[in-house]
């Protein structure tokens, strides 16, 4: 069975890195076949939300953050993975190979 990934990044500023670090784990996880869902919290709010079946339905709910995100009690009770955004940005194969390590 293959490993399902939802993830959310979030940087202090909300604009660059927050969407550099979702377009790399996104790649990444393309390039392993890894299905992947990336919430952004950045200077436009909540972009692409991670619905609750999208939750429930993910092995590894992935934190990309240098921030307390926002809606954090959603994922309560799941398994969750949390690296910094810096982390994402110079090695997203590596953060990913974490999360399946879980």
């Amino acid at each position: 069975m293959q490993m399902k990934i939802v993830a959310v990044t979030a940087c202090p500023t909300g604009i660059a890195h927050t969407y550099m670090a979702a377009d790399a784990l996104q790649k990444e996880a393309n390039r392993q076949t890894i299905p992947i869902k990336v919430e952004t919290q950045g200077a436009m709010g909540i972009e692409n939300q991670l619905s609750a079946i999208d939750i429930a339905n993910a092995d590894v709910v992935l934190i990309a953050s240098d921030i307390e995100i926002e809606q954090r009690a959603r994922f309560t009770g799941s398994k969750i993975h949390c690296v910094t955004i810096e982390e994402v940005l110079i090695d997203a194969c590596r953060v990913l190979t974490r999360c399946k390590e879980l």
